[in-house]
C-alpha cells in the first residue's frame, strides 16, 4: 500500500468512526423528541402542496404561509380540547345522554331509589372522583402534561418543517449516493406510500364510522348520523378503534332487555367492522403506491408494533425503502 493510499484509507476510517460517533449522539439527544419529530415531519409532508400553493397565493412568502397552517394545526387541536375540558367540568351534560338514562331507569326497578336521585349520585361521584384524580394522581397530571408538550412540540416543530423542509431535504438529497433520476425516483416513490398510507388510513375511518352508522340506524338507536363522525374519528385511535362507541352501545342494548340486537351489534363490529381495517387500508395503498399488498400489510402490523402510532405510516415506508434499494441495487448488476 502505498503513500497515498495509505492516507486515503485512514481518512475514510476516521470519518466513518467520527460519523458513527456523531449519529449516536444525536440519536441519543434527539430521541427524546423522535416521536414529535416524526409527526411534524410526516404532517409537512401531507400538507406541502397545501403549503406551496399558500405561499403562492402569499407572494413567495414561506414563512408566512407556515405560520398559518400551523396556527391553524394548533387550532384543530385546541377546539376539541377546549370542548372536551367543558365536558369534564360539566358532567351533568353527560348524564343528560339517552342511553344513560335508559341503563339508570333499568337499575331502579330492582333498588329503591329513584332515577334522579341515581343521577345525583352519580354528577356528586364524578366530580369527587375527578378532583381526587387531579389533587393526588402525579401520574396522570404528567401524562396529560406530556402529552400537551408533544403535541405543543410537534405544532413548534411544524413551521420549521414547513418553511425550510425543502431546502433541507434538497441538501440531504445531495449526499445521497445515487444519480439524480434515482433519487427522484426514490423520493417520489417513499412520498407516494406516505400520502397513501395516510390517506387510507382516513378512508378506512370514514367507512368504519359509516358501518357503525348503519348498525346503529338498523337497531333503531338514536343519532346513528352523530355516531357515525364518532366512530370515523374513534377509529383513528390504534387498536381499539371504533369500538369505543359501537361496545358501550351493544352494553346498553343488553342492559336494556334487547339481546338479539345486542348479539347483532357486536358481530357487525367484530366481524364487518374489523375486516374493513385488514382490506380497505392495504388495497387503497397498493393501488395509489404501486406496492403489493403483503409488504403493506406486514409494514402496517410490525410498525404499530415497534413505533406505536406512527409506525402505521413508518413501517410502510421503512419496508418500501427496503425493497426500492434492493431492486436499485438489481438493476446495477444487471447492467
Amino acid at each position: 500500500m502505498g503513500e497515498a493510499e495509505e492516507g486515503r484509507f485512514y481518512a475514510r476510517v476516521f470519518w466513518l468512526v467520527a460519523g458513527g460517533l456523531l449519529a449516536v449522539a444525536l440519536f441519543a439527544i434527539l430521541r427524546p423528541f423522535l416521536e414529535s419529530i416524526l409527526w411534524a415531519g410526516l404532517l409537512a409532508l401531507l400538507i406541502s402542496p397545501l403549503n406551496d400553493l399558500l405561499s403562492r397565493k402569499l407572494g413567495g412568502r414561506p414563512g408566512l404561509a407556515a405560520l398559518i397552517l400551523s396556527v391553524a394545526g394548533a387550532l384543530f387541536v385546541l377546539i376539541p380540547a377546549v370542548v372536551t375540558g367543558i365536558i369534564i367540568a360539566e358532567p351533568s351534560d353527560l348524564l343528560q345522554v339517552p342511553a344513560l338514562d335508559q341503563v339508570l331507569r333499568w337499575i331502579g326497578k330492582f333498588v329503591p331509589v329513584p332515577p334522579v336521585q341515581l343521577r345525583t349520585w352519580l354528577l356528586d361521584g364524578g366530580r369527587s372522583l375527578l378532583s381526587l384524580v387531579l389533587a393526588s394522581s402525579g401520574a396522570v397530571v404528567a401524562g396529560v402534561v406530556g402529552l400537551l408538550f408533544e403535541v405543543g412540540l410537534t405544532l413548534f416543530l411544524l413551521f420549521f418543517f414547513l418553511r425550510d423542509g425543502r431546502a433541507a431535504a434538497a441538501r440531504l438529497s445531495r449526499l445521497v449516493p445515487l444519480s439524480p433520476q434515482r433519487k427522484a425516483d426514490l423520493a417520489g416513490h417513499l412520498s407516494a406510500i406516505t400520502r397513501a398510507v395516510a390517506f387510507g388510513t382516513l378512508l378506512t375511518a370514514l367507512v368504519q364510522g359509516t358501518l357503525v352508522g348503519l348498525s346503529f340506524a338498523f337497531v333503531g338507536l338514536s343519532s346513528p348520523v352523530f355516531f357515525t363522525v364518532v366512530a370515523s374519528l374513534a377509529a383513528l385511535v390504534p387498536l381499539v378503534g371504533s369500538s369505543l362507541v359501537w361496545v358501550p352501545a351493544a352494553i346498553t342494548l343488553a342492559v336494556d332487555g334487547r339481546l338479539g340486537a345486542a348479539a347483532f351489534l357486536v358481530f357487525w363490529g367484530m366481524v364487518v367492522v374489523s375486516l374493513v381495517d385488514n382490506i380497505v387500508r392495504p388495497l387503497v395503498v397498493t393501488g395509489r403506491a404501486q406496492i403489493s399488498t403483503l409488504p403493506v400489510l406486514l409494514g402496517l402490523m410490525g410498525g404499530l408494533a415497534a413505533f406505536g402510532t406512527i409506525g402505521i405510516v413508518l413501517g410502510p415506508v421503512v419496508i418500501a425503502l427496503g425493497l426500492a434499494l434492493l431492486r436499485f441495487a438489481e438493476e446495477e448488476r444487471a447492467v
